[in-house]
């Protein structure tokens, strides 16, 4: 049992995993027939309305209701969250994938480890060692040269500035989501975020219904399983592996968005990114990689040993 219960969280990040690597490929689909606010205000619409089912099957199971029922500066926090996390960066997404496929995209948002470590540089004191220096660097060759292949009339910069500001609004939902989840059950707090970000989305309601009546059944569809499995699905399953898991451990988790995002894009809508772009895109993951690596404590010297001089040092 015990085992079982250590695999947990890392079946429900893969779960978060594969159902957010399919979202890219489900926005730039559906992103041909709905504007960015209306495609986020559908798929949030329907990922509130199935975590509201959630979480009243779940709290009637209960006996007694063990629930926190977040008030005050708790709950303005968490609903300040969700409008960042499920309105500002579904705007910022979907916007970007109007410019840019699947598979550039995801590897645009991918560098938000990088973001989360300068955020701790900066909020937390951890300062800015050799190593994220170096990531910081790496990352940024990769955007300029993905910046560079796909600035083929302007519009598509706009597209990369769009994918990294859905990264800076990722990495700070992140963080701030951690802090959170120490007073919050997981299932709480995406539910009541959600919400939020529905109804800050609302002004894009008369958008949506009229771009749904003229829409193919396809996009419904798609919004449909956008606001079920990467929304409500997915983020429950992120927030239960957050609160067992460092922040950096799930992070690094999503170093496989990008490949599982490029092989559905191709696979299902026939899009590969450009050459140049794909090795842009793997510069930034290196770059994130170098950047979040932990070093690795010294080893003291046994007593009655002489100390063994090493040159090896972890980046």
């Amino acid at each position: 049992m015990t085992r079982y219960k250590q695999l947990l969280p890392l079946a429900a990040a893969a779960t978060t995993v594969v159902f957010w690597a399919s979202a890219f490929v489900g926005i730039r689909a559906v992103g041909h027939e709905l504007t960015p606010g209306a495609l986020a205000l559908g798929r949030m619409l329907v990922g509130s309305l199935t975590l509201t089912v959630i979480v009243l099957v779940v709290r009637a199971r209960r006996r007694p209701v063990t629930a926190v029922n977040p008030r005050g500066r708790l709950l303005r926090a968490i609903a300040l969250w969700g409008v960042a996390w499920f309105g500002l960066y579904n705007l910022a997404l979907n916007a970007a994938e109007r410019h840019l496929d699947a598979g550039t995209a995801a590897l645009l948002v991918n560098v938000a480890p990088v973001v989360v470590a300068v955020l701790a540089g900066v909020l937390l004191g951890e300062g800015f060692p050799a190593r994220l220096l170096a990531g910081m660097a790496i990352a940024f060759c990769g955007v300029a040269l993905i910046a560079a292949t796909t600035s083929s009339g302007g519009a598509d910069v706009a597209g990369v500035l769009l994918g990294l500001l859905a990264a800076l609004v990722y990495a700070g939902a992140a963080v701030a989501q951690k802090r959170l989840l120490a007073r919050v059950d997981a299932l709480t707090m995406t539910w009541i975020g959600a919400v939020a970000g529905t109804v800050a989305l609302l002004p894009y309601l008369p958008a949506l219904l009229t771009e749904l009546a003229t829409a193919p059944a396809a996009a419904t569809a798609g919004i449909a399983y956008l606001g079920v499995f990467p929304t409500a699905l997915a983020f429950l399953t992120w927030g239960y592996a957050l609160s067992r898991t460092t922040a950096g451990r799930l992070a690094a988790a999503t170093y496989s968005v990008p490949p599982i995002v490029v092989l559905l894009s191709w696979t299902l809508l026939g899009e590969f990114p450009a050459p140049l772009a794909l090795t842009g895109g793997l510069l930034c993951l290196v770059g994130v990689v170098v950047a979040t690596r932990r070093a690795r404590p010294a080893v003291a010297p046994r007593v009655g040993r002489p100390a063994v001089a090493t040159s090896q040092q972890s980046a």
